[in-house]
This record gives structure tokens, sequence and C-alpha cells, in this order.
């Protein structure tokens, strides 16, 4: 479990129509992407894509998810922290929220998950409706140790089903970034 910083300044999670600096081109289209971040990066891999869970559980939810699933300060969800990988490299880390009792009340058990995507899960269950994405540059002191560094984007958004709202954030590292280059590259080689 990444220890939470309260002194940490939440970020402003902003709307693609609320950018005043704009990452690359690229960045912005991998952000703003609306397909499932699983499939695109199944794809990108050729099919060497894996999840590596960090840590699941209860835990009292950050003021910025609780705002954004509208629930009061300090509120208890169930976090789900995993590594997106290609190839066995991390290449996105992943934290989702839900809140305890709209959780409990829906049925959905995200606790047994395991290595399964869960936007895999939900992509497939068309009862969930997507909210719109967010984008920030991503508080460093929110990542796990070893990626702990300033200036990551990431990326969330709301999927809900009835009263069960699941709050999805995505950081995409820099290992991603070359890969998708990589793969940009030998595309262009090719034609």
């Amino acid at each position: 479990m990444i220890q939470q910083n309260p002194a940490c300044p939440t970020p402003e999670w902003l709307l693609r129509d609320q950018l005043i600096n704009a990452p690359a081109p690229v960045v912005l289209e991998w952000l703003f992407h609306e397909d499932s971040l699983t499939r695109r990066l199944t794809r990108l891999s050729h099919d060497g894509f894996s999840v590596t869970p960090l840590f699941e559980g209860w835990q009292p939810l950050r003021a910025d998810e609780c705002a954004a699933l509208n629930l009061p300060d300090g509120s208890e969800g169930w976090v789900r922290e995993v590594y997106l990988l290609g190839h066995g490299e991390k290449w996105v880390f992943a934290r989702s929220v839900a809140a305890r009792a709209a959780l409990e009340n829906d049925g959905l058990h995200m606790d047994e998950l395991g290595t399964r995507s869960l936007g895999e899960l939900l992509f497939s269950d068309r009862a969930f409706a997507r909210g719109p994405l967010q984008i920030c540059q991503y508080p460093s002191s929110w990542l796990p140790q070893a990626d702990n560094r300033a200036g990551l984007w990431g990326r969330r958004s709301c999927f809900t089903r009835g009263a069960l709202g699941i709050l999805v954030a995505e950081v995409f590292l820099p290992t991603v970034w070359r890969a998708i280059d990589a793969a940009s590259e030998s595309a262009k080689e090719r034609h």
C-alpha cells in the first residue's frame, strides 16, 4: 500500500478542453483515448500484457477520490493498486477505488480479480457507463516508491453502474512511452 501524504497538494484534474499547457500530441492521444487501456496495451505488447497486484483492501479514500465519487471526506472504500505490464516491464500504475457501501450493495467482487485486469471487466459489462476522462501530472508521493517521480501524466474516469461508482486512475510510466515510440518507429520502417 502506498502511504498517502496528507500534506501533498491535490492535483487539478482537467478535462481536455480545460488544458492550457497540453502534453505532446502522442501523450494527449493516449491520455484521452476512450477505448480500454488494457486492449491498447495488449496490442502494443503483442499479447505480452499482464497485471501485477500491489495492494487490495479497505482504507479511507483520498479527498479527491471522495469528491469524484460524491462521498463525504474520509469515506472508506476498496482500493486496488496494480501495475500494468508489457513483457514483464511496468508500463502503467493503476489505482481503482469504490465506496464500501455501494460496492457491497452491488455484488461486484473486486477482491476476486487477482491478476485479471479491472478494465477487462468494466469494458465487457455493458451496464457500466464511463464518465469523462480527466488528466493531471500525478503527485509523485501518490506513486509506489520505485516509481516516485514528478511530472508523470495520469488520467482518471469514473465507471458507474446504478449506485456503484468505480474511479479508475492510470499513470503512464516512462517505459510505456519508450514502447510506444519503438512501435511507431517500427511501423514507419514497414511503410
